[in-house]
């Protein structure tokens, strides 16, 4: 088996229904389909067991969380790599994976771009460092090799919200996992879930510092200098007299300016 999908899904029989549809109506077959509810009280039960006969294995029991229902379907997994698809999200179209595994790189992890609401977020081909202080690749997006969970261990269930990108991070930087990103757009990621929410913006911040003390601590302190180097930017960059130069130095006023100078400088 070439891939396990794994969905995590609780009280979301709404957007549960999206993402199956988008599974069982791939042209590609050669994977499993995982799907772990927590103990849902509405309709995702008898959903799911509409649609059991294309779903590998399937439970409905209360978890510990996120990461503790993702790791449960890990377990489960036999495809050699593992695809996140979490409730509400949905693969693009029904070809995708058939374009995805027509030229499937033999990488660690493979990951391509993630559509959402607001357009497409388009992932470097090049994964650096520093990426990650403020940023990470599409977890909906990406086929991560199942043995790196064996080599890494599984998701930190401590974690409310980081713990793919802590993964990321330990993967990337720490066991020099390979890597290669696909330039097709894989997922539409509808968000709304916990990470999406305004208010754990700051505790994303807050478990994400922690992750590099914990793991870098030796970058602990540059990670902090460039937080608030970009801070300031954002700062300067969004002030009106910033806004003034930039305005002048693309108007016509400016070049004809540029232009008697130059004039002058020709002629004296």
């Amino acid at each position: 088996m070439q891939l396990s999908i794994i969905t995590i899904n609780f009280n979301n029989a709404y957007g549960l229904r999206k993402t199956i549809e988008s599974v069982v109506n791939q042209t590609f077959k050669d994977f499993e389909y995982i799907v772990i509810d927590g103990a849902s009280s509405d309709d995702s039960v008898d959903l799911i067991k509409n649609y059991q006969k294309d779903i590998t294995y399937w439970v409905s029991e209360k978890d510990r969380g996120i990461y503790h229902a993702m790791n449960k379907g890990i377990k489960k997994a036999t495809g050699e790599y593992c695809l996140f698809l979490n409730s509400g999200d949905w693969l693009i179209n029904s070809n995708v994976l058939e374009n995805v595994f027509d030229f499937f790189p033999d990488k660690d992890i493979v990951y391509g771009n993630l559509e959402n609401s607001y357009g497409v977020d388009f992932y470097s081909d090049e994964l650096k460092y520093s990426t990650f202080f403020y940023s990470s690749i599409g977890h909906p997006v990406s086929f991560i090799r199942k043995n790196l969970f064996d080599k890494i261990g599984l998701y930190n269930e401590s974690l409310q919200i980081v713990s793919d990108w802590e993964f990321f991070i330990i993967a990337l930087f720490k066991y020099s996992c390979s890597y290669q990103h696909i330039d097709i757009v894989i997922t539409f990621f509808e968000g709304g879930g916990v990470s999406s929410n305004e208010l754990s913006r700051q505790l994303q911040i807050d478990e994400r510092r922690e992750v590099l003390k914990q793991q870098f601590p030796l970058m602990y302190d540059d990670y902090m200098e460039l937080m608030k180097l970009r801070s300031s930017m954002r700062f300067y960059e969004s002030s009106k007299l910033i806004q003034f130069v930039k305005w002048v130095q693309n108007s016509n006023v400016y070049r004809k300016i540029r232009k008697v100078n130059k004039f002058r400088e020709q002629n004296l």
